[in-house]
Formats: C-alpha cells, sequence, structure tokens
C-alpha cells in the first residue's frame, strides 16, 4: 500500500501531515495530541512540513497555528523533491562510472581462443549488444535474412544505436545485407541511414545476393554467429560469440571479396 514515507517524509511527519488535514488549522500542542507525535518532537516535525512546503503557519496568532497545504499540491511538490533527488543520484553515479572507467583497466589480451553462447532472444540480443559495445577499432555485420528470433523493429533501432556510438568513438562499421533485406528493415533505420549515417566517412552499407548467414566480425579477433535451429530453419537457437584470431581471420579473408563485389546501398 502507497504511503507517504514512500515519497521521503518520516513517520512523524507523515502523521503529523494527515492529522493537520483533518483538523484544520491547529496548534503544535493540539496537533501533538491529535497526531500522536511527541511533544518534544512536534515543533521539529512542523518546520520540516514547512521546509517542504506541506504546512503553512500563521505566527501572528498566539498560540501560533499550523495548517496543511492541499493534498494535490502536497503530492506535486514531493514527488518534484523526488524526481530532483534521482536525478541528483543519477549524475552522481555518472560521476562514478566516468571515474572507475578511467581507473579499471582490462588486462592485456591474451591470444587464447575463447567462446561464449546465448540462448533465447532475450540472452542472444543482450550478448550481441554487448559485443557491439566493447568494440574499439572495426565493427563487419553481415546479414542474410532477418533474424527471426528478435523483433526487427526493436533490434533494428537498438542496433542502430550501438552503430552510431561506436561511430562516435571512433570505430569503423560496415555492413553487407541481401538485397531483399532491405525492404525488411522499419521505416525508422532507412530515415535514421539517409539523414546522416549515410555521410559518415567511418560508415559504409553494401548489399549483394551472396550473402548467407547472419554474423559480426569485430575488431579483427572476435566473431558473433547466429545459430540457425536444427529442427526448424524459420528460426533462431541462439548466438556464438568466439573470441579467436585465427577464426577471425578466415571468416574475413571469405568476407573480402563478397564486399568488393557488392554494390553501395542508396536510399
Amino acid at each position: 500500500m502507497a504511503s507517504l514515507r514512500d515519497l521521503g517524509l518520516s513517520e512523524y511527519e507523515s502523521r503529523a501531515y494527515r492529522s493537520l488535514l483533518r483538523t484544520g488549522p491547529t496548534t503544535a500542542k493540539e496537533l501533538s495530541r491529535a497526531s500522536d507525535v511527541p511533544m518534544g518532537r512536534i515543533y521539529d516535525v512542523l518546520n520540516s512540513l514547512e521546509t517542504h512546503n506541506l504546512a503553512r503557519s500563521q505566527s501572528a496568532s498566539r498560540p501560533k497555528k499550523y495548517v496543511a497545504v492541499e493534498p494535490d499540491t502536497a503530492l506535486d511538490r514531493l514527488l518534484d523533491d523526488k524526481k530532483r533527488e534521482l536525478e541528483e543520484q543519477a549524475d552522481q553515479y555518472e560521476d562514478i562510472v566516468d571515474e572507475l572507467g578511467s581507473e579499471l583497466e582490462s588486462a592485456e589480451p591474451v591470444d587464447e581462443p575463447f567462446w561464449t553462447a546465448a540462448l533465447g532472444p532475450d540472452e542472444a540480443s543482450d550478448l550481441l549488444v554487448e559485443r557491439l559495445t566493447a568494440a574499439d577499432d572495426s565493427i563487419v555485420m553481415v546479414a542474410g535474412a532477418p533474424t527471426p528470433q528478435f523483433d526487427i523493429d526493436e533490434m533494428g533501432e537498438q542496433i542502430l544505436d550501438e552503430v552510431e556510438a561506436a561511430l562516435e568513438r571512433g570505430v569503423s562499421v560496415s555492413i553487407l545485407l541481401r538485397p531483399e533485406l532491405v525492404d525488411s528493415l522499419p521505416q525508422s533505420v532507412g530515415r535514421r541511414y539517409r539523414t546522416h549515417l549515410q555521410e559518415e566517412d567511418d560508415f559504409e552499407v553494401r548489399t549483394s545476393p551472396n550473402v548467407t548467414g547472419t554474423f559480426e566480425l569485430l575488431d579483427h579477433v572476435e566473431v558473433c554467429i547466429e545459430i540457425p535451429h536444427p529442427l526448424n530453419t524459420g528460426k533462431t537457437f541462439g548466438v556464438i560469440d568466439f573470441k579467436d584470431s585465427e577464426f577471425a581471420a578466415d571468416v574475413a579473408k571469405a568476407f573480402q571479396p563478397r564486399w568488393n563485389d557488392a554494390k553501395l546501398l542508396e536510399l
């Protein structure tokens, strides 16, 4: 059940505010009795409510009287305070991440093959996005068909987000598609390509009918491969990520002539 404490008030502040709504203008002593807030704490509680602009006082009266701000206004103010607090926390966490990002360094890469797999749409898409995010030199993406495991609208936008982020950090991006795949892409993807991606120096999309399979070649040492379901070719079983420089070199060698023969995409 929702409580004023969820919006940052203490138990005593919550009791005092609710009691003020019931009693109307009242003195601190009367409010202490009505709210069960100890007399030794009631003035601190009322000062806090006034600081949060949840209560107003009539200082001209003797003894001083207090009245609650209307609930809609009070809740809006509490919500605004909470949003500001969360924004400040987010800024603090971003500063921490920036500081740790420069402090934490990966160990020197070891030239030893390593592979991992992800099964199911959520795990597979998370793995793919993670590896795209990790690229710091080059990304080669090859798609022979729409990925049936993923929502093409959602994944198309998500992949483009990662592509744009990669370009911003100086990563070159090359994408090779089958021509018929272009028509299945969301309109928003084509729009983003036409408006600004197409003009990027380190970004190029080509099409070729001589494309089979779907994979990503990252930094010349890593390959993410979509694995089709063995019993249903219309579905994807998962994604396997290989970090193996020799295997990646073989993939790049097979990719290059297809890339050279492909046509530049124009939308």
